[in-house]
């Protein structure tokens, strides 16, 4: 396997190869390029993705997961607008993603929701578009607050969520509705299970292109994989590390580090890599594409640096083994704790 092309900053311009040029992706059904390292924008400061945005293209990044909910897609907008300002590259080059919210699944809102976060972002037309959650609350207007949240009214004595039945049906012909519309490529789900895509599919006109899900080696559904596998679905591995964007919010606890699991370390060792590489590649070489987050400049590179070496099939297993189940990201759990809202999506 050939060693993934880092293009290297330089002072006058950005050093760029197109989508087409792009040597590591994963083809959709619909014959897209999905580059397998994507940058995760959730928890990134507004005020740190203008600069960011255009030094990951510079170090090769061509794919950046978005959403409404992570309140920073004007920024990361900025960022692709000087990049783009700069002549070195073209909005063919980037494969996009953004989220619908949960505020936003009925069909009078969902046309609105993606302009906005078109908007917001600078652009014309999504890559993909993905359903955040199967969690259906009260619509909130754009003029009252933006992003929404969790909370319907956060100045209630007793501030919670506010659920409401939308069918899920409605909510995805408005999603096809925006493929016809020209407004995005392509539209998938995220933090679905398998029974969830098995009733989407059964009456989508429009299949999911795409799953995003919290993947990694202590919650690897594999079942859930080989599913949309064979449902040629790509799926998309979101905090492919584990804990560690976790125990900042009381989510994990700081023992539960995939990156400082024995295993990981040793593996990473073996192969002169940081346990974060070796995470990467397991991830790619099940057939997945992951979307880490980071703000740091070494980072970016060492997580595109994974394409030069492959682990063997005894170190895949090894990995494999370490599944124990563990969600961290759980409307059930963090729906409860911190939105007085108990909302449970995968029982």
């Amino acid at each position: 396997m050939r060693p993934f092309p880092l293009a290297r900053p330089h002072p006058d311009r950005y050093i760029m190869r197109t989508m087409s040029e792009f040597p590591h992706f994963l083809e959709t059904a619909d014959g897209g390029r999905f580059p397998l390292i994507g940058l995760g924008t959730w928890k990134i400061p507004s005020e740190v993705l203008p600069d960011l945005i255009p030094e990951a293209i510079a170090v090769g990044y061509r794919h950046f997961d978005c959403a409404c909910d992570y309140g920073n897609e004007p920024a990361v907008g900025e960022g692709l607008r000087r990049a783009l300002v700069s002549g070195a590259c073209s909005r063919d080059d980037f494969w996009i993603t953004s989220k619908l919210w949960n505020t936003y699944h009925h069909p009078d809102h969902v046309r609105l929701a993606c302009e906005r976060s078109l908007r917001d972002l600078g652009l014309d037309e999504l890559d993909l578009y993905l359903i955040h959650f199967p969690v259906t609350l009260a619509y909130v207007p754009f003029e009252e607050r933006y992003p929404p949240g969790w909370f319907h009214d956060p100045s209630a004595e007793t501030p919670a969520m506010k659920p409401v039945r939308i069918p899920l049906a409605d909510t995805w012909g408005a999603m096809e509705g925006l493929v016809g519309a020209g407004l995005v490529k392509r539209i998938g789900i995220c933090n679905f299970t398998t029974g969830m895509v098995r009733d989407l599919q059964s009456y989508a006109v429009v299949p999911p292109q795409v799953l995003q899900v919290e993947m990694h080696p202590y919650l690897a559904q594999p079942r859930l994989l080989r599913y949309c596998q064979d449902e040629n679905i790509a799926v998309t591995a979101f905090s492919p590390f584990g804990a560690s964007s976790y125990v900042p919010l009381g989510m994990a606890g700081a023992d539960e580090s995939v990156l400082e699991d024995s295993v990981v370390v040793e593996i990473a060792a073996a192969h002169g890599r940081t346990p974060g590489q070796i995470l990467l590649r397991w991830a790619v070489q099940r057939g997945t594409v992951a979307v880490p987050k980071t703000q740091t400049p070494v980072r970016l590179r060492e997580n595109l640096a994974i394409f030069d070496f492959e682990l063997g099939d005894g170190e895949m297993a090894r990995i494999d083994e370490l599944d124990r189940g563990r969600r961290f990201n759980d409307p059930a759990e963090f729906g409860e704790k911190a939105f007085n809202t108990f909302y449970p999506i995968f029982d």
